[in-house]
């Protein structure tokens, strides 16, 4: 068992609906020295492959994808799901839904922040459907760029994200998938992974 099936053992809770609420330490109140083992566990899966650029999607993702911008030193791009007024009208639009919200946003990224000289390493917090990650994916594509890698926090393995994108020919590294959660006995079974060389995660990144 990982550092992230722990940390969700004891302070994750499901909710109906396959729900599973990690906002303790992941998307609301965020355990910095959790999110940076998850940067350095992004690190040494994608060690072997070139990234100029990390790509997320507001919100939750953030953090996590900062860390891993900075063990790369390359500029992290998040995708904005709102706009304002200082909007520009030059930039990729996607579509994706929203498995915890229940809708569907138009996500856009700025053009001058994907090039076709990218190499993109997606990076977010949890996979479900696999809407989000189509739609960074699909902004990759809009600006002629490539998708280097696709890391995720938590993967919820039982549904249909995870097993799309890898037959669609992604490399996708999940931390820690969940093969079933019930919400009545509050029990998570996770996808046994190769266990990672012991390493010291706590040193700290500078």
């Amino acid at each position: 068992m990982n550092f992230l099936e722990e940390k969700i053992l004891r302070n994750g809770v499901i909710k109906q609906g396959n729900i599973l609420k990690v906002d303790s330490f992941l998307n609301h109140q965020i355990d910095v020295d959790t999110t940076r083992q998850m940067a350095y566990e992004f690190k040494r899966r994608f060690r072997d492959i070139e990234v100029n650029k990390i790509l997320t999607i507001e919100a939750s993702g953030i953090a996590i994808a900062t860390l891993v911008g900075h063990l790369y030193d390359v500029p992290v791009v998040f995708a904005k799901k709102s706009e304002t007024a200082n909007s520009t009208d030059d930039k990729y639009v996607s579509k994706a839904y929203s498995f915890t919200h229940k809708r569907h946003n138009n996500v856009f990224v700025s053009r001058p922040y994907l090039s076709a000289s990218d190499k993109v390493l997606i990076i977010d917090d949890f996979l479900a459907d696999g809407e989000a990650c189509h739609a960074l994916i699909d902004l990759v594509h809009q600006s002629g760029g490539e998708v280097a890698g696709i890391g995720i926090a938590i993967e919820k393995g039982q549904q249909k994200g995870g097993s799309t994108l890898r037959a669609e020919g992604y490399r996708l590294e999940s931390i820690a998938i969940i093969e079933s959660m019930d919400w009545e006995t509050q029990i998570i079974r996770f996808r046994e992974q190769p266990q990672p060389p012991i390493c010291n995660t706590h040193l700290k990144m500078g």
